[in-house]
């Protein structure tokens, strides 16, 4: 598979380096911490320019995020209120956690975007919420071209750097991703006692 993705890179140059991250970015096919390490790789061999690598790779992740982005604001905030109330269960969710997560988004929105942006796992659909938060579009944009701009530079540079032993990339992270999305489910379960344990008559 190395061989094929660093085969579309060359082939492709830095329109196929972004387009990559764009796909990457909607239907995750190919993680990026595959695709940017063999661009860096590319660069390091001399076929693509090291920055361009970046800047492209970037500017497709950039765009796909506000793919999600704009779904979410095309969720209204009265359907948004209809579906929590019928299906908030699923996620924990209900009308007090909804508002909380709004005046969430107003106030540290930017914060939320940037550091989701920079966090294997959650990277992909952070744009969802903050579209469907109203976010705004500038704020959003700035937060996710800086997020993405740093995690896409890491990557490449990993790659770049390690040269023939890129693959080391990939051992690193898959742990890492592994242990974010534990954590995350771990939430999730805990959440989801709490919830129960508070929607209960009993209680």
């Amino acid at each position: 598979m190395f061989d094929l993705i660093l085969g579309v890179i060359v082939a492709g140059g830095l329109v196929g380096v972004a387009v990559l991250m764009f796909a990457e970015n909607i239907v995750p096919p190919i993680p990026s911490e595959v695709i940017m390490p063999l661009a860096g790789f590319a660069a390091a061999q001399g076929d693509l320019n090291f920055a361009g690598v970046v800047a492209a790779g970037a500017a497709g992740a950039t765009a796909g995020a506000y793919v999600w982005y704009a779904v979410g604001r095309r969720v209204s905030e009265a359907r948004l209120d209809r579906w929590v109330e019928r299906h908030g269960r699923w996620l924990t969710l209900d009308a007090s956690d909804l508002e909380r997560s709004r005046a969430f988004f107003r106030r540290r929105g930017a914060l939320a975007v940037f550091l989701g942006r920079l966090a294997p796992g959650v990277r992909t659909f952070v744009s969802v919420p903050a579209g469907v938060m109203r976010m705004p579009q500038i704020p959003f944009m700035i937060a996710t071209t800086l997020g993405t701009a740093i995690w896409t530079a890491m990557l490449a540079a990993a790659g770049y750097l390690l040269e023939q032993e890129y693959e080391r990339v990939a051992d690193w992270l898959d742990p890492v991703s592994a242990v974010v999305v534990a954590v995350l489910v771990a939430a999730y379960l805990i959440r989801a006692i709490r919830w129960r344990r508070r929607s209960s008559p009993s209680a």
